[in-house]
């Protein structure tokens, strides 16, 4: 997520219809009108709709990062990605070319540098989890071993951020018995295989809101946090609202169970047992740590004031991870003995 600086800069630049001059230049790229981009929202990258766009009660998506932050140098690798994978015949969502036929272009706006993607709209409606039936969350784990399959070989320019979760204990030297659970995860991590069939290109934030669904047909969207890691370790993080920090969740036993048959009906899911999906989420948390740690050293340097419940959210699920983290370390042999259900 970008710094609550960055994001207060934009809404300076954004007009009480949600229109601004930064999207305006960059929609251009793309031959949108003046004033056609509205305003989204900005977490990771700034997002504007682009509404009854190719055509009455739809939307066009324009999605720009500033060229300081990370995602910047990620954009083109994540373009291609999500154009391959629709080629290849993948439920998600089309990356569209802007006038010149590029899948991202560099802009110079009135904020300075931006590289900037246009997506189209997902078909259908959001899902929320009391909305969730067994068909669907069967669909849901098929969808994302499908994406596993499908990404094999485009591991180009994806990194591998499990490898650096022991920094946590530099950047929260405070804390030490998060320090100390985050090693022990780390070193957990060093048993698992890493073999074709266990470990490949993830999807990174596979969770609900990141699908449309046509009935009880999603497809999918956002693959900014695409990277190399476990396939269990993106299945970990796809069902946390199906668990209680990454502990079983007698309420969506039903659910969780479908997810992972799903997912079995189309590939083998290696590093899947209950104990090492909690260690997974474990490690998927203390990477979330690791992103949250620059946004929350800008937390009271964000204007307006708007911006105050996000500072909440923020500091609200830093706390979620780090009891994530502890709880994954606990459940290490010798330390506990929870478990989530097998399907």
């Amino acid at each position: 997520m970008m710094p609550l600086t960055e994001i207060s800069e934009l809404a300076r630049h954004v007009d009480d219809e949600w229109r601004s001059p930064v999207a305006d230049t960059v929609a251009a790229r793309w031959g949108f009108e003046p004033g056609a981009a509205r305003w989204w929202r900005s977490s990771a990258t700034h997002v504007f709709a682009v509404p009854d766009h190719p055509e009455p009660d739809a939307e066009t998506y324009l999605r720009f990062v500033p060229e300081r932050y990370s995602a910047y140098e990620r954009f083109e690798t994540v373009a291609r990605l999500m154009r391959t994978l629709r080629e290849r015949g993948l439920a998600i969502v089309p990356v569209l070319p802007s006038v010149d036929g590029r899948l991202v272009e560099r802009v110079e706006t009135p904020l300075g540098a931006m590289r900037a993607m246009c997506i189209g709209e997902a078909p259908g409606d959001e899902v929320e989890l009391e909305e969730l039936t067994v068909a669907r969350a069967r669909a849901w784990g098929g969808l994302l071993a499908r994406t596993h399959e499908a990404a094999a070989d485009l591991t180009d320019g994806l990194d591998r951020p499990l490898d650096g979760i022991a920094a946590v204990a530099d950047l929260y030297p405070d804390d030490a018995e998060l320090g100390a659970a985050v090693a022990k995860v780390a070193a957990r991590l060093t048993e698992l295989p890493r073999d074709p069939a266990a470990y490949g290109v993830v999807h990174g934030d596979f969770e609900l809101d990141n699908l449309a669904w046509d009935g009880d047909t999603p497809v999918a969207f956002d693959f900014d946090e695409a990277a190399l890691s476990w396939y269990a370790a993106d299945v970990a993080h796809a069902i946390r609202d199906l668990t209680d920090h990454g502990r079983p969740c007698p309420a969506h036993a039903e659910s969780l169970t479908a997810f992972l048959a799903g997912y079995r009906e189309v590939r083998p899911l290696p590093c899947a047992e209950p104990a090492e999906l909690l260690l997974l989420a474990g490690a998927n948390a203390a990477r979330s740590l690791i992103e949250l740690r620059p946004v929350l050293a800008t937390l009271d340097e964000g204007k307006p004031d708007d911006l105050d419940r996000l500072r909440a959210d923020l500091l609200e699920h830093r706390d979620e991870q780090r009891a994530v983290v502890i709880a994954a370390a606990t459940s290490l042999p010798g330390s506990g003995d929870t478990e989530l259900p097998s399907p």
